[in-house]
């Protein structure tokens, strides 16, 4: 092998393992990045304030209207707070057992899932004065949508812990 081909070879090493570690340091960024936010979110849910700005949300939803109706503004809310605060510890002791962090991952999913159903049954999402769909509305439209990003970053959370599971045994 000539000398730039194993400059080459080298240069091609190093890039990989940089890769990998940037990998790595970015799924733990990304990871705690989710845990703080579905943990903040889940805090909120105990407060009056956040429980009467959902309570619109759940009464127009099919899917919730009745255990809204049932628990009250109060209870419904804290309700939601229990599952997200669960799902965060969950997703967060993934470094110690990933099979828990499935559960998480699996949950903080569920909960986008239904969040992003409010932008089909909550009034007031699609901007009609602006001549309807695709322009939604800052609040509940752009407010709901970022729930798009949340979910696609608890599915990807929810793969790297089925990966981890498959590929560490040694881990509950």
């Amino acid at each position: 092998m000539n000398t730039q081909s194993s400059a080459l070879a080298q240069t091609s090493l190093n890039a990989a393992a940089i890769s990998a570690s940037v990998r790595r340091s970015s799924e733990t960024a990304i990871r705690f990045a989710m845990v703080i936010v579905i943990l903040w979110f889940g805090s909120l849910k105990f407060t009056a304030h956040e429980a009467n700005a959902i309570a619109g949300l759940a009464v127009n939803s099919p899917m919730l209207a009745w255990l809204h109706e049932i628990l009250g503004v109060r209870g419904f809310s804290n309700m939601i707070g229990i599952t997200e605060i669960t799902a965060a510890a969950l997703i967060a002791i993934h470094a110690y057992s990933a099979r828990p962090a499935v559960l998480g991952g699996l949950m903080a999913s569920a909960t986008f899932v239904v969040t992003l159903s409010f932008m089909f049954t909550t009034p007031g999402v699609i901007e009609a004065s602006a001549g309807g769909f695709p322009v939604i509305s800052v609040m509940p439209g752009q407010f709901l949508l970022k729930d798009l990003v949340l979910l696609a970053v608890s599915v990807w959370l929810t793969a790297t812990s089925l990966e981890a599971c498959a590929t560490d045994q040694n881990r509950i």
